[in-house]
């Protein structure tokens, strides 16, 4: 059994801006929407259906009622974790060495956590194990999105991309991002029109373009992450601006293992020279609005 905490911290405030930064640089779906901070035990997001319009009254008219309806989704944090072993020299280095040696983690933790982040929100899965996690039919993407399918063709994609989109507005959404699996970026990098030109040049050679047709978007290959009941989404459009709210809890916790096998790789830390590195990021996200998404997937 691993032995006991030797000394606990938090990262350095001046680590933690860059450190969300690069969450955000490497995760389509932090990439894609706001992040708003998310208190540990919490929050509430509400969300106002208003039907039919405003009303002009007159003098001595009465005012009619209009229809509303409210739904509301909570979100609620989950820990990340992440640990790495590294030399002991860390626990006798000076204060800016350590800043050196944290700001190397902090890079490998920022990405391990916004993949993890990707592939637990859009198909559900335990990111370590990819397995189903609980809160995949209520919480995820793949869970989620149901009703809004289209089956991915990759001759025509830009077909696809459009009824997908198609689908949202004919419900009342709007479309403010679009993620895309690495095959369908390349897909739409080989579409050509009548002369043989290529119709969207900026996503040959593997490029990623920030923008397509004033939608923001992404190539990341978490769309297509495999495990579990996990589905090959090649393509998720819609309102990320207004419809998926994440944020953070501020402290990110960081230990300094000494001793034992806490990370279960079979050999004992002091036996040779190492500490492990433990970070925590509380993360927490929701799909407020089904509606206002729609996925193109393999059949």
């Amino acid at each position: 059994m691993a032995n006991t905490l030797k000394q606990g911290t938090l990262f350095p405030a001046t680590l933690i801006p860059e450190l969300i930064s690069k969450v955000k640089g490497h995760s389509v779906l932090a990439k894609l929407s706001d992040q708003t901070p998310i208190p540990f035990n919490g929050t509430e997001q509400f969300i106002f259906n208003l039907d039919g319009n405003a009303q002009i009254v007159g003098e001595g008219e009465q005012k009619q009622a209009g229809g509303a309806t409210l739904t509301s989704k909570v979100i609620k944090p989950l820990k990340f974790v992440y640990q790495a072993r590294i030399t002991n020299e860390f626990m006798y280095a000076s204060d800016e060495k350590k800043i050196n040696y944290l700001q190397t983690f902090a890079d490998g933790f920022a990405k391990k956590i916004a993949e993890a982040f990707d592939i637990a929100a859009i198909h559900g899965l335990e990111p370590k194990a990819l397995t189903d996690a609980s809160f995949r039919g209520t919480n995820s993407f793949d869970g989620v999105i149901d009703g809004n399918i289209v089956t991915y063709e990759e001759a025509t994609i830009d077909n696809n991309i459009e009824a997908a989109v198609q689908a949202i507005r004919a419900k009342g959404g709007d479309v403010t991002g679009l993620a895309l699996s690495p095959t369908a970026g390349g897909a739409l990098g080989k579409l050509k029109d009548a002369n043989r030109s290529h119709i969207f040049p900026e996503f040959r050679f593997g490029q990623n373009p920030d923008s397509f047709y004033g939608m923001k978007s992404d190539i990341n290959k978490t769309l297509l992450t495999s495990g579990g009941t996990a589905e090959k989404d090649h393509v998720i459009v819609g309102d990320f601006q207004n419809m998926f709210k994440w944020g953070y809890a501020e402290n990110i916790p960081m230990e300094v293992i000494e001793y034992g096998d806490p990370d279960g790789a079979g050999r004992d830390l002091k036996a040779y020279n190492e500490v492990c590195l433990r970070a925590e990021a509380f993360i927490g996200w929701g799909i407020l609005d089904k509606d206002a998404f729609a996925r193109v997937k393999e059949a």
